[in-house]
């Protein structure tokens, strides 16, 4: 509320420690303490007052259908942002297909492409294997 950080009320502790002293220190923090619960309870209510007045008044309601007003006024007043609105919906639709290969072929195309996938590791295995074995003979 009042952005104080420990040396702040570390200070102000000692300075009215010294100026008001230590007997009747506890005293002036007891009252400080209820002078500030007071002030709360009192804000609460207030606030708790406003708005039962505001809803009873139909204040909310209003607001709802002056809201939906505007929402309709607001297409018209700018047309720029309400074509932004529909291409920004649009590419959120096209954001979320399913792109995957996998997903998207049957299943028996699904496994050919497995099947050459596997073939392809197989070749590129063979090829390292022999392209280690002179290397290996030149080392010998």
């Amino acid at each position: 509320m009042f952005d104080l950080g420990w040396t702040e009320l570390m200070v102000i502790g000692i300075v009215a420690l010294i100026v008001i002293g230590p007997k009747d220190l506890p005293v002036l923090f007891q009252q400080v303490g209820r002078f500030v619960g007071k002030a709360k309870a009192m804000g609460r209510e207030f606030s708790y007052a406003m708005n039962q007045a505001a809803d009873e008044a139909g204040v909310k309601e209003a607001k709802d259908s002056f809201k939906s007003a505007t929402d309709g006024l607001n297409t018209i007043q700018n047309p720029a942002k309400a074509a932004m609105d529909s291409v920004k919906e649009a590419t959120d639709s096209l954001t979320k297909l399913d792109l995957n290969p996998s997903t998207a072929l049957s299943e028996d195309r699904a496994n050919a492409a497995r099947k050459i996938q596997e073939a392809t590791a197989k070749q590129t295995a063979k090829k390292a294997q022999a392209d280690a074995a002179p290397e290996a003979k030149d080392t010998e």
